[in-house]
Formats: C-alpha cells, structure tokens, sequence
C-alpha cells in the first residue's frame, strides 16, 4: 500500500478503467443512447453513480459481506437478469419496427444507467472484494482520500461512457441500416445475455 495519495489515486484509476471498459450491460445501454444523444454517456454515469456512490458508503460503514451473501447474490441475480432480459427484448422490438430515431431502451439515460448498473450481480461483488480494499485504502488518507478516490473513480465511468456515446453519435451518419441493425442486434443480445447469465447464476 502506498503512503502517496497521488500514486495511490494513480494505481485507483487504473483499476478503475480495467473495471468500466470490460464490454457489459452499460457498455449496451451506452452505444444504444448514444445513437441519439451525445451527452447520453454522462446521463449514464450520473445514473451509475445512483448506484454506486450508496454502494460505497455501505461498504466503508463495513457492510461489504452482505454484498457477498448467497441470499442476496440470488436475489440480485434474479432481478436483475429479469430486467436485462427485458430491455433486451424491448430494444429488439422497437429496432424491429423503425430502424433508426425510433429503436432505443425503455427509459432514459440516466434511468438506464441506474437499471444496467443495479442489475449486475458481478458489480456489487466487484464492489464488495476490489471495491473494498481500495476502499481501505484510500480511508488511510483520512476523508479527503475516501472522496477524491470516489470523483477518480467516477471520473473514469464518466470519460469511458461520455467517450462511447460522443463517437457513436458523430459516426451514425455513416451507419446503413443494415449497420445499425447490426449494432442494435448485438445490443439487445449483450443485454439478454447477460441478463440469462446472471438469471442462471443465481441458481
């Protein structure tokens, strides 16, 4: 552990990013809003930090193990696959219908960003385990540290989403619609997918 605040929110960015740009439910929801909005990115980030800025606060109050409980993993699993299951099929609906302004999620940025992050089993044990230690760590240099490692941990959500959503609304011009078909298949599919795996997972 270092004794640096600086290399120590150095070495949190870093892991943060291995974290946020393995390809996942929001890494769906973001490519999908930022057909039809720039900014949707930073929408899902502010929707992701719903989630995780609660999240990190129970765990620096010490109550990181319920995140690791099999009751609760099933539980979280369930649902939340339940949930991904159904975006998934509404984004193959609408994409069905009209290709293009018309095929999107079922809710907002923001709101997509709170449902793809809260759906994730594998975030809150993320969480629990990586989460925790430099949750540990940064508590070393005292409160400050806490915060600042949380603005340098949703800094990095929020450049890696803002980034997707920014060059997928300048390049749409260029999408055929047998590009976006594509693209928007696959993201109903990451979607569904994922939400059948945790489904599965729970049991």
């Amino acid at each position: 552990m270092t004794t640096n605040l600086g290399l120590f929110l150095l070495s949190a960015a870093g892991i943060s990013l291995s974290g946020v740009m393995m390809p996942g439910p929001v890494t769906a929801a973001a490519i999908t809003k930022g057909y039809r909005g720039r900014n949707a990115g930073a929408l899902i980030a502010i929707g992701h930090a719903v989630i995780e800025v609660p999240l990190i606060a129970l765990i620096y109050l010490g109550f990181a193990h319920y995140f690791t409980s099999p009751d609760v993993k099933k539980i979280l699993g369930i649902v939340g696959g339940l949930m991904l299951v159904f975006m998934g099929v509404w984004l193959f609906r609408t994409m069905r219908r009209a290709i293009g302004e018309k095929a999107d999620l079922p809710y907002n940025s923001v709101t997509a960003g709170i449902i793809t992050t809260g759906a994730n089993p594998y975030f809150f044990l993320w969480w629990a385990t990586v989460g925790a230690a430099l949750i540990v760590n940064a508590t070393n240099f005292g409160i400050l540290g806490l915060v600042l490692f949380g603005l340098v941990h949703w800094s990095c959500d929020l450049g890696w989403y803002q980034s997707i959503t920014v060059s997928v609304f300048k390049s749409r011009h260029l999408w055929t619609a047998k590009v976006q078909k594509i693209v928007f298949g696959i993201c109903a599919l990451v979607l569904i997918g994922f939400g059948v795996w945790f489904f599965i997972s729970a049991f």
